[in-house]
């Protein structure tokens, strides 16, 4: 039987101590939703949304646990404030910051180390995918970007197009299809048959109320990591429910 679908929220650089209103909405409109949940706010959110019923996640940590690293955050703080889970090698963080597979990699393992699931995300850009190389742009990454000792069980991949992220283009279900089985099969080859096929792929990339049901029934796609609906809760309500 397949895991449980997980909608995951990142609500990027968005969100102040208000933002709990937001939460409490969704959670009254959703008391008890047939997939499992999480919301990833800023850092500075997480502890004071601790503690109320929904689970939470940071959007990046540092690889290091403590040390001289000004305006980083420790995977062992996020736990220390709440968190359960950290998004890892989001597009944006690829793009605005530099990041590399290998950076990604550490950052995962330092996750491990603290005890959260890493999310981690690859995806092709535009002119890569119309090059015909998005299965090697995202077969490098997923590749690169899992450090050698990782764990299934702590582990969830998501697949966002760069060129779908925030823009309101969508892939086809059967582009998407086609990527998450690829996903699939790399990652039963990676960790054998029955780890490989409880890893949670998600999708990324412009999910909305309309599109979330149909996105969410393709194959192998276990779910979604939502950016801008996820700070409505009427659409997250809506895209919670249409994973149940």
């Amino acid at each position: 039987m397949p895991p449980r679908k997980l909608v995951a929220g990142n609500w990027k650089m968005n969100g102040l101590a208000a933002s709990a209103e937001m939460l409490e909405t969704f959670r009254r409109a959703h008391p008890a939703p047939a997939c499992d949940v999480l919301v990833c706010p800023p850092a500075t959110l997480i502890a004071g949304l601790a503690g109320r019923g929904t689970a939470l996640g940071g959007q990046d940590c540092h690889p290091e646990a403590s040390g001289a690293h000004t305006g980083d955050i420790s995977a062992e703080m996020l736990r220390d404030a709440g968190a359960e889970a950290v998004i890892l090698g989001h597009s944006e963080r690829r793009t605005d910051h530099g990041e590399t597979d290998a950076l990604v990699a550490a950052k995962a393992a330092a996750a491990a180390r603290a005890g959260l699931t890493a999310i981690v995300c690859v995806g092709e850009t535009e002119s890569q995918r119309d090059a015909g190389r998005a299965m090697e742009v995202v077969g490098g990454q997923l590749a690169g970007s899992l450090p050698p000792e990782a764990d299934p069980a702590g582990l969830v991949i998501a697949y966002e197009p760069v060129w779908a992220i925030g823009t309101g283009r969508t892939p086809s279900l059967a582009e998407i299809g086609e990527m998450h089985d690829f996903l699939r099969a790399r990652l039963i080859e990676r960790f054998g048959a029955e780890p490989g096929a409880a890893i949670r792929l998600l999708y990324g990339g412009s999910v909305k109320p309309g599109n979330a049901a149909e996105i969410f029934a393709v194959g192998n796609v276990g779910g979604g990591l939502i950016g801008g609906a996820s700070l409505k809760a009427e659409d997250f309500g809506a895209i919670v429910a249409a994973a149940g």
